[in-house]
């Protein structure tokens, strides 16, 4: 049990580092819990893209690396598709 606990509150940690990272290289403004969202689905939409590419992600490097580049893409869709 607080094993899990501990891997929710790292996941979070990473999906809202992975999400600052994103939104600074892609020039975007948020809170902090839009980045933790954010980064959890760029996580998510980064590990998919990682799979079709073949490519493995091992470690907290990894993870970082493939959210924010699944962050990345994520900011980018919704900027090309929703017009303000």
């Amino acid at each position: 049990m607080i094993g899990t606990i501990i891997s929710i509150i790292l996941s979070l940690a990473v999906g809202g580092v992975c999400g600052w990272i994103a939104g600074q290289i892609m020039h975007l403004e948020g809170s902090m819990l839009f980045n933790i969202c954010l980064g959890i689905v760029g996580g998510f939409v980064g590990g998919l893209l990682f799979a079709l590419l073949g490519l493995g992600v091992t470690g907290i490097i990894g993870s970082i690396i493939c959210g924010v580049v699944g962050s990345c893409l994520v900011i980018y869709l919704v900027k090309k598709f929703v017009k303000r």
